[in-house]
């Protein structure tokens, strides 16, 4: 399958994170199937790689209790903080290039990661992470941009355009861009993304979230980035959107732990999709079972469910009004 102008063996790809931070963790993902694994994101920023000193997680589940280290379910939420690689650019890239040359005869294409901390410098990084990877990630959507001075989260059209036309100069390989899902209108920044060169687009980065832990103060004892299974229709929201409107290859992440879960983004319009959560979960192996349960979609399953949705202005009016079952046994009458 091609992506952006990337082959990859499946649409199962395994998304940046502290997993891909060293050779182990992404050979392991390779052989355990992934159809591409994108490598944990860098930038120029020193304090962004000493933010990881201070990253920390907490599996939360659907009642809301923190659950202790190791005990994570497939369904729970992950709440966390997290940092970039803490390694010098000539390093990162020596462990780049054997991870590619590991994962080439392996049909697994291993992506490079910036995150975005001055565009400046991520186009001198994609530069020479070009020289070594099959195709560049610009995060532009981290959640902890509105915590850390040290990456930066983009939420307006022109920031984006200006951003990813000045790394685009600089990446001669594909370069996709992943977004933010808190904002006005990611739609309206993947046209900007797609329009200043992007050959792909991500939708969407995690949201921003904040929970107290009831016994005073909050858990991880600073506001961090959610992801959940809850969040899988709000980035199915923007994928539709998205494939609705532009001609570019999307990409999909934050909320895919099961089969199920991928075969929805696909239908909504992702080429590939991105998981993270589920490999902290059950570890590489659970790839397998996704991969597996992926084999066999057709291009024409890309965006399928769109087909039976309409515009609020196209639905014709229902024969009953389907919120009287829900209000019924409180009310006196009908309408």
């Amino acid at each position: 399958m091609d992506v952006g102008g990337l082959a990859a063996a499946n649409p199962v790809w395994v998304g940046s994170s502290e997993l891909t931070m060293t050779l182990e963790g992404i050979t392991a993902c390779v052989d355990a199937g992934a159809g591409a694994v994108v490598a944990k994101s860098v930038n120029e920023s020193a304090a962004a790689r000493r933010q990881l000193d201070i990253s920390d997680y907490a599996f939360v589940s659907g009642d809301l209790r923190v659950r202790s280290p190791g005990s994570a379910a497939l369904g729970d939420g992950l709440l966390n903080r997290s940092g970039l690689a803490r390694v010098e650019l000539d390093h990162w890239l020596s462990v780049l290039a054997d991870a590619v040359s590991y994962g080439r005869p392996r049909g697994c294409p291993v992506v490079g990661s910036i995150t975005l901390g001055d565009p400046a410098a991520a186009a001198r990084i994609g530069r020479s992470m070009a020289t070594v990877v099959p195709a560049v990630e610009l995060n532009i959507g981290a959640p902890h941009g509105r915590e850390a001075r040290a990456v930066r989260q983009l939420t307006e059209v022109d920031g984006v355009a200006a951003a990813v036309r000045v790394v685009r100069a600089a990446v001669g390989v594909p370069l996709f861009v992943k977004l933010p899902g808190q904002a006005s209108d990611v739609v309206a920044l993947a046209r900007a993304a797609r329009s200043a060169g992007a050959d792909a687009v991500g939708l969407v980065g995690r949201y921003p979230g904040f929970l107290p832990d009831l016994d005073g103060g909050a858990v991880l004892g600073s506001w961090g980035a959610w992801s959940s299974p809850g969040c899988l229709p709000m980035s199915l929201y923007w994928v539709s959107k998205a494939f609705a409107a532009l001609d570019a290859p999307l990409i999909g992440t934050n909320g895919a732990r099961t089969v199920d879960d991928v075969l929805r983004f696909l239908a909504s319009g992702a080429r590939a999709v991105e998981v993270v959560t589920a490999l902290w979960v059950g570890g590489p192996p659970v790839l397998r079972e996704l991969v597996d349960g992926v084999a066999g979609v057709q291009d024409d399953f890309i965006g399928s469910a769109l087909a039976g949705a309409r515009e609020y202005a196209d639905i014709a009016p229902l024969p009953a009004p389907a919120w009287l079952p829900y209000t019924a046994r409180w009310m006196s009458s009908g309408r």
